[in-house]
């Protein structure tokens, strides 16, 4: 459920193309932003395969290691059935979106965490932060002064990029280091995951 000054709406007939804006606009001002947001419905995502990929010739991920980085091959890990369900349908998702691909060997190799959303989704998550990554010292915003800039304002538009880093390859001699495990079979990514060391820089 949406906190209370929420709600939705929809882009498209029938209850399709959910989007979520605030509850105290005048009708006026919501059938104008809806009519904008229709004008850019294809720039908004609802499912994986919506996803548009940033030409590699732009920007690619690499992930470089430190000098004295040793090779990580873990065993998979046995999981409680009543999650084996979600992992499968992850995988698939994945796969069906070409993010990540069937590799018969690697010798990085992870096996899957699945962990609890304080939304109450479950999702797999690999722990490729285990990583000896050389870190990229990008000078991101401090939180406090982006907030600073919102002083004054009667409006402001938040955006939540759906997936936002699965937007970007990984430069494909590196991919073979984003390899996990789990009990259908072994992957690779093709494009950045979240938990990768300086995605967020790179992103």
């Amino acid at each position: 459920s949406l906190p209370c000054h929420l709600k939705y709406a929809y882009l498209g007939n029938d209850q399709q193309f959910p989007v979520i804006i605030v509850n105290n606009l005048h009708l006026e001002q919501e059938e104008k932003l809806l009519q904008v947001l229709r004008q850019h419905k294809k720039a908004i995502g609802w499912r994986l395969l919506d996803l548009p990929e940033i030409n590699p010739s732009i920007c690619m991920h690499k992930i470089l290691m430190e000098e004295e980085a040793r090779l990580i091959r873990q065993q998979q890990r046995r999981m409680n059935p009543t999650i084996l369900d979600v992992v499968k349908k992850e995988v698939m998702k994945l796969l069906a979106a070409g993010i990540i691909y069937p590799i018969l060997d690697s010798q990085w190799v992870i096996p899957v965490h699945v962990v609890s959303k304080k939304s109450g989704m479950t999702v797999m998550k690999n722990q490729h932060d285990e990583l000896a990554t050389r870190k990229d010292h990008f000078p991101l915003p401090f939180i406090d002064q982006v907030l600073e800039k919102l002083v004054g304002k009667s409006h402001y538009c938040f955006l939540d990029g759906f997936s936002g880093y699965m937007q970007i390859h990984i430069a494909l001699e590196y991919q073979h280091k984003t390899t996990f495990t789990c009990p259908f079979d072994i992957f690779t990514y093709t494009r950045m995951s979240f938990d990768l060391c300086n995605a967020l820089s790179t992103f």
